[in-house]
């Protein structure tokens, strides 16, 4: 399934940079609006659309704003990542797909440890739809880490209980992923090249880490590998977004020219 702008999905270190790396860059940052209203979503998108082509909606301002929120952000011609993470019965999940995938998103997410039969029934949903979105199994929240995992009972380590849901999700015939830096290059190994790596836990060299517990900076996760890399809170409340992020897009177009 083409993403917007034919944007070349594959993203191992070693691909030849076919686009200006700066362009590149911008087809390949989404902004997390994690924000509690619309107002202050169109708000920031509107300081940002220069810089930045897409933005993810998560929980907290799908449930604030709604689906009608979606529209005018389409309309202006940017490129959406419903993040809300969907993870229930199979035919409660394949149900929400489906009214997701009408909302006119480019990529959604459902949750890997919702098991095969859910995953496949969310997969099966989107076959015969036209140009349907980028459908992404959630692995490992960035947000965890080997105990907060034991406290849930997996005793994996994260990187290994990360690998086990990709498979899982490729045997339901999933390439999207959502993992954390650390978990890139493994992933990509397995998905190979066609695999679809979308990479939060994202911050620049200095930047507070706040919750999240496996991290890199932009340029360390493009080149491990790194199909989009989603960033929120280094550039959604700089005093600046727009410097904040042109930074970012420079550090990312830096390591995809080399």
């Amino acid at each position: 399934m083409p993403i917007p702008d034919q944007l070349p999905l594959s993203a191992s270190p070693d691909r030849q940079v076919a686009l200006d790396p700066m362009e590149e860059a911008r087809r390949r940052l989404i902004v997390a609006l994690d924000v509690p209203s619309a107002k202050a979503a169109t708000e920031l998108v509107g300081r940002l659309e220069n810089s930045c082509r897409w933005f993810k909606v998560g929980l907290e301002l799908f449930v604030a704003a709604g689906p009608r929120l979606l529209e005018p952000l389409l309309a202006r011609g940017h490129s959406i990542f419903l993040d809300l993470k969907f993870h229930d019965i199979p035919n409660t999940v394949a149900g929400a797909v489906r009214s997701a995938a009408g909302l006119g998103v480019r990529m959604m997410t459902v949750h890997a440890s919702g098991g095969p039969e859910m995953l496949k029934a969310a997969r099966a949903t989107l076959d015969g739809v036209t140009d349907p979105p980028e459908l992404l199994a959630v692995t490992v929240l960035t947000s965890m880490n080997a105990a907060e995992l034991k406290s849930t009972g997996v005793l994996e380590s994260p990187a290994e209980q990360a690998a086990r849901l990709a498979r899982v999700g490729m045997e339901a015939g999933f390439r999207g992923f959502v993992c954390s830096p650390q978990e890139v290059a493994s992933l990509r190994t397995l998905t190979g090249r066609e695999g679809v790596l979308v990479i939060p836990g994202i911050r620049p060299a200095g930047a507070e880490i706040g919750d999240q517990k496996r991290i890199a900076t932009p340029a360390e996760a493009l080149r491990l590998g790194a199909s989009f890399l989603v960033v929120g809170r280094p550039i959604t409340q700089a005093s600046n977004p727009a410097e904040a992020a042109d930074a970012i897009l420079r550090q990312m177009a830096d390591a995809l020219a080399h």
